[in-house]
C-alpha cells in the first residue's frame, strides 16, 4: 500500500470452528458482539479513510479474559487487532478481517499514590478522565491533545502520543513508570512499577511504548503525575513570520526560566478554517496576521506570573518579532484561545479531504523546512493549499496540503499523493521524521521501509521473536 492509498474493505474470513464459541465462554454475554450496527464505529478509523471489518469484536473487562482471549487466538494462529478509542490517524486500529479486541471496559482506577506521583490506571480509561482525576488529587497528568476527549491511555502509549505539552513534560513514553501486558501467546507481563530507577537490564515496556500493538496487548500502567501549576498564563499572539515564532521561543524560555509548557504555531489560512467551521469561534486579535502562536507558561507560584508572561511579551514586541498580542484574563478566555488551535483538524474536514504530513524536524531548522516545502508544494501541485500548523516548540509539524477550493474529495488525495514523497524527501534533507506523534500504522508502513531499511530489519527480528505466529496487529507498522 503506497502512503497515500486508500484500503478496500476486505473480506471477513470465518473463524476456525469452535474459536468463536471458545471466545464467548470466556467473556460471558456481554463481552463480544457480531452485530454489525454495533461493529460500525469499530471498523472504519477516525479520517474515514479505511473501512475494515471482523468477525467478532471481543470486549474483555480484566487482564485475565484478554489474556485468556489471546491464548485462544495464538493456539489457533488467528490474529487479532487491538484497539482503544479508535482515534489512530494511521490506520492502525482498523480491523482488516482479523478479530478486533476492544479495551474500552477495562476502566479500573487500581491506584492512585499521591506519596509517588504515580497513578495506575487500566487501558481503557479516557485521558481526559485521567487529567481529572490527577486534578481531583490536586496533580497534573500533562499529556493533552485533540482527541483527549475519547482517546484511551493504552492506545496513547502504545502510539506513543505526543500532543500540546511535550516541549516541556515529553513524549507519553517519558510519562510511564510501568506497563502490564499480554504478550502474543497469551502470557501476561507484569511490569507494573512506581520505580523511577530500575536499571535491571533491557527497559521491556518501551518496546511495548510505540509498537501500536504488534508485540503486544497493554492492558494498565503506572503513570508519572506532577505538581499542579498554580497559575497558568496563556498568550495569543500574531506574528509576520515562522522565523520570529522561533526565535520568540528561545527568548519566552529565558525570559521565563524555562516556564513555557506549549508553544503552538498555526498560519492564517487555518485561523480563518477554524473561524468559518468551527461555531462559536473569534479572533482575538484586531488585524491580520500571517502567522499566530498561543504561548502557555505555567508556574509554582502565582506571584509574578502575569508578570513574567507580559514581560516576555514586552521584550518579543522590542525585538519586532511579535505584531499584536492578548493574555487571557480568565480560564473561559485560555479555553477559547486553545480552541483555535484544537479545532484545526476539525476545521480541515469541513473544508474538505487533504493529504496529510506528520512530520518533524529540528526546531532551528522549521522556519526553512516550512519555507522550503511550502514553495515545492505549490510549484509541483498549483491547485494546493498547505496548511502547516503544530507544535513549534518540539520541531512537530502538521505539514497538510488541501485543495484550495473546500469539498475536495477522494478524488484529490488519489491526484496529490507524489506529492507526499515531496514532502518526505525534504523532511529526510532537513534531518527529520517521517512520523512524529502519529505512528506508522498502515499509511506510512511503506515510506518507513524503504527509508530505515537497518530499523525495519531489527524490528522484524525482534517481532519474529515475540510473535512467531504474526499474529498481533499484522498488518500495522511493519
Amino acid at each position: 500500500m503506497t502512503v497515500t492509498e486508500t484500503a478496500a474493505t476486505p473480506a471477513t474470513t470465518p473463524l476456525p470452528e469452535g474459536l468463536a464459541d471458545a471466545l464467548k465462554a470466556v467473556l460471558g454475554p456481554k463481552g463480544w458482539s457480531d452485530d454489525a450496527h454495533e461493529l460500525a464505529p469499530h471498523v472504519a478509523d477516525w479520517r474515514g479513510r479505511y473501512q475494515g471489518s471482523t468477525p467478532i469484536l471481543l470486549k474483555p473487562t480484566s487482564t485475565d479474559e484478554v489474556a485468556a482471549c489471546v491464548r485462544l487466538c495464538h493456539e489457533a494462529g488467528v490474529a487479532i487487532t487491538p484497539q482503544g478509542g479508535n482515534t489512530s490517524l494511521c490506520g492502525a486500529a482498523t480491523p482488516m478481517g482479523e478479530v478486533l479486541l476492544t479495551l474500552k471496559r477495562m476502566t479500573a482506577i487500581r491506584e492512585v499514590d499521591i506519596d509517588n506521583d504515580s497513578m495506575t490506571v487500566e487501558a481503557g480509561c479516557v485521558l481526559e478522565n485521567l487529567q481529572t482525576l490527577a486534578a481531583d488529587h490536586h496533580r497534573l497528568f500533562p499529556l493533552s491533545l485533540g482527541s483527549q476527549g475519547s482517546a484511551m491511555i493504552g492506545g496513547l502509549i502504545s502510539t506513543n502520543a505526543g500532543g500540546v505539552h511535550v516541549l516541556r513534560y515529553g513524549m507519553t513514553r517519558e510519562l510511564v513508570l510501568g506497563l502490564e501486558a499480554v504478550l502474543p501467546d497469551g502470557t501476561i507481563w507484569s511490569g507494573l512499577t512506581g520505580l523511577r530507577k530500575d536499571n535491571t537490564g533491557y527497559d521491556l515496556k518501551q518496546l511495548l511504548i510505540g509498537a501500536e500493538g504488534t508485540l503486544g496487548i497493554i492492558t494498565a500502567t503506572t503513570l508519572k503525575l506532577f505538581p499542579r501549576p498554580a497559575r497558568m498564563e496563556v498568550a495569543f499572539c500574531g506574528l509576520k513570520s515562522a522565523d520570529d515564532a522561533v526565535k520568540f521561543l528561545g527568548l519566552a524560555k529565558q525570559v521565563s526560566g524555562g516556564a513555557v509548557t506549549a508553544f503552538e504555531l498555526m498560519p492564517r489560512m487555518a485561523l480563518e478554517m477554524v473561524l468559518e467551521h468551527v461555531p462559536g469561534t473569534r479572533d482575538p486579535l484586531t488585524g491580520e496576521h500571517a502567522w499566530y502562536v498561543v504561548c502557555e507558561m505555567s508556574f509554582g507560584r502565582a506571584d509574578g506570573a502575569r508578570e513574567t508572561m507580559e514581560d516576555a511579551l514586552g521584550q518579543g514586541f522590542e525585538a519586532a518579532l511579535i505584531e499584536d498580542a492578548a493574555i487571557a484574563e480568565n480560564d473561559s478566555q485560555i479555553h477559547d484561545f486553545w480552541r483555535l488551535r484544537e479545532t484545526i483538524a476539525e476545521a480541515e474536514r469541513a473544508h474538505g479531504k487533504a493529504v496529510k504530513h506528520d512530520v518533524s524536524i529540528p526546531v532551528s531548522k522549521m522556519p526553512a523546512f516550512l519555507s522550503q516545502a511550502t514553495a515545492a508544494v505549490e510549484a509541483a501541485f498549483p491547485g494546493a493549499l498547505v496548511v502547516a500548523f503544530g507544535h513549534v516548540g518540539d520541531g512537530n509539524v502538521h505539514f497538510n496540503v488541501a485543495a484550495r477550493a473546500a469539498g475536495a474529495d477522494d478524488g484529490f488525495i488519489a491526484e496529490a499523493a507524489p506529492l507526499s514523497r515531496l514532502v518526505y524527501d525534504l523532511v529526510d534533507s532537513f534531518g527529520g521524521s517521517i512520523s512524529a506523534e502519529h505512528g506508522i500504522g498502515i499509511l506510512k508502513r511503506t515510506e518507513l521501509a524503504s527509508r530505515k531499511p537497518v530499523d525495519v530489519a531489527v524490528m522484524r527480528a525482534i517481532k519474529s521473536a515475540l510473535d512467531p505466529k504474526g499474529i498481533m496487529n499484522p498488518r500495522v507498522l511493519l
